[in-house]
C-alpha cells in the first residue's frame, strides 16, 4: 500500500486550516472566515484542477473549503460517542490519512459529501455566478409525493431545485483531483471509491418537495422542486455505510478491488471500503493516529459503544461532579431583552481512566 502523496495530505490541511498552513493548524469551529485566497496563495501546493479553479473560480474554492469544514463537523458528530472521536488534533489527523483504515474511508467520503453540499446550496443561494436554481424543463418528472387533499391534482416544475449536479461536479474535480483514475495503486482505487460514495450520499437521496396553490386552501396545482437531504441525514447514511464497510485488495491487474472473504458480493458505489485494519484506539499513539480514551466522558449506564467498559477499553472509568453554573429563570422584557439569573447545578460525569 502506498501513502497518500504530500501534495495531497497538504490539500487537507490547506482546505481545513486557513491561518496556519504550515503548522497544520487545524480550525475546525474557528470563528476564523475562510478567505479562498489564501487556500489560493498556496498554489504551489495545488496543480492541475485545483491550481484552475483557484486562478478562475474563487469563490467556487471557497465553498469547497466550507464543505471540508462541514464534512469534518459531522464526522465528528457521528463519531462523538466511539474510541476515535475524528479529533482535530493535527499530530493524530495526519496519521489517520496515512493509513487505508474504515476511518479514513469515512472521513474522506464525508468530506466529499459536505462539499458536494456546501457548492450545491451555494447556488441555490444564489451565492455563485456560475450556477442557480436546477433545469428542470427538460427532465421527464418522478412522481411528486402525496399529500393530504391533492389527490388528482395537476402539478409542475417551479420553485428553485437544488443544482446537485454541479455540486458533484465541483466535488469530484477538486477532491479527485490528486487520484487520477487509471493508478494502478491500490490507495488510489480506494480513495477514489470513498470519494464518490460521498457524493453519491448526496445526489442518490434527493427529494421531491411541493407547494400547494388554490382558493380557499385548495390544491388544484401544485408546484413542486427537488432538495438535498439534510447534512445530518448524510452523515447517518454514512455511519451506516462505515459499519457495514468492506474489505478489499487488489487484484491481479492491477485495476481491480476484490473483497476479502469467501462468499462476499462486490461493494456496490456507495458501500464505504478499506484495505487494513483499525488500531483499537484505546492507547495514545501517535504512529497510529490513535488519541487514546484516557479522561474521555463516558455513559456508565450505556451498553453500547458510549458505554464506559468499551469506551475505557476495560481500563475501568471514575466518577466526579462538577459544580457549573448556567443561566436559569429567564424572563423576556419588552423590548427586547431577556434576563436570566445564575444558577449553580451538579453534573456527575464518568471519566475513563
Amino acid at each position: 500500500m502506498l501513502p497518500p502523496s504530500r501534495t495531497h495530505l497538504g490539500l487537507f490541511f490547506i482546505l481545513l486550516c486557513p491561518a496556519n498552513i504550515i503548522g497544520l493548524w487545524w480550525a475546525v469551529g474557528s470563528p476564523l472566515v475562510m478567505d479562498p485566497n489564501s487556500i489560493c496563495r498556496k498554489t504551489k501546493r495545488l496543480a492541475g484542477k485545483q491550481a484552475e479553479l483557484c486562478q478562475t473560480e474563487p469563490e467556487i474554492v471557497q465553498e469547497v473549503a466550507k464543505g471540508a469544514r462541514l464534512g469534518v463537523r459531522e464526522c465528528q458528530y457521528q463519531f462523538r460517542f466511539r474510541r476515535w472521536n475524528c479529533t482535530s488534533h493535527s499530530k493524530y489527523f495526519g496519521k489517520i490519512l496515512q493509513q487505508d483504515i474504515r476511518e479514513t474511508a469515512f472521513l474522506y467520503a464525508i468530506t466529499a459529501a459536505g462539499v458536494s453540499h456546501a457548492v450545491t446550496q451555494a447556488c441555490s443561494m444564489g451565492e455563485l455566478l456560475q450556477c442557480g436554481c436546477e433545469a428542470t424543463r427538460s427532465r421527464a418528472p418522478p412522481l411528486p409525493p402525496a399529500l393530504p387533499g391533492a389527490e388528482g391534482s395537476a402539478w409542475e416544475w417551479g420553485g428553485c431545485g437544488d443544482d446537485v449536479d454541479f455540486g458533484y461536479e465541483k466535488s469530484r474535480q477538486f477532491m479527485d483531483a490528486k487520484r487520477k483514475r487509471g493508478k494502478s495503486d491500490i490507495r488510489t482505487l480506494i480513495d477514489l471509491h470513498n470519494n464518490e460514495a460521498g457524493r453519491l450520499a448526496v445526489r442518490s437521496h434527493m427529494r421531491t418537495e411541493c407547494k400547494c396553490h388554490g382558493l380557499s386552501g385548495s390544491c388544484t396545482l401544485r408546484t413542486c422542486w427537488r432538495k438535498m437531504p439534510p447534512f445530518r441525514e448524510v452523515g447517518d447514511q454514512l455511519l451506516e455505510r462505515f459499519n457495514g464497510a468492506f474489505k478489499v485488495m487488489g487484484g491481479n491487474d492491477g485495476k481491480t478491488l476484490i473483497p476479502v472473504g469467501r462468499n462476499i458480493k462486490p461493494p456496490d458505489r456507495q458501500d464505504l471500503i478499506y484495505s487494513a485494519d483499525s488500531p483499537d484506539f484505546c492507547a495514545a499513539n501517535r504512529k497510529t493516529g490513535s488519541p487514546g480514551t484516557r479522561g474521555r466522558v463516558c455513559n456508565s449506564t450505556a451498553m453500547d459503544v458510549s458505554g464506559c467498559d468499551l469506551l475505557c477499553c476495560g481500563r475501568g472509568h471514575r466518577d466526579e461532579t462538577l459544580l457549573l453554573e448556567e443561566n436559569c429563570l429567564c424572563r423576556f422584557h419588552w423590548c427586547c431583552v431577556v434576563q436570566c439569573r445564575k444558577c449553580t447545578v451538579h453534573k456527575e460525569l464518568s471519566l475513563c481512566v
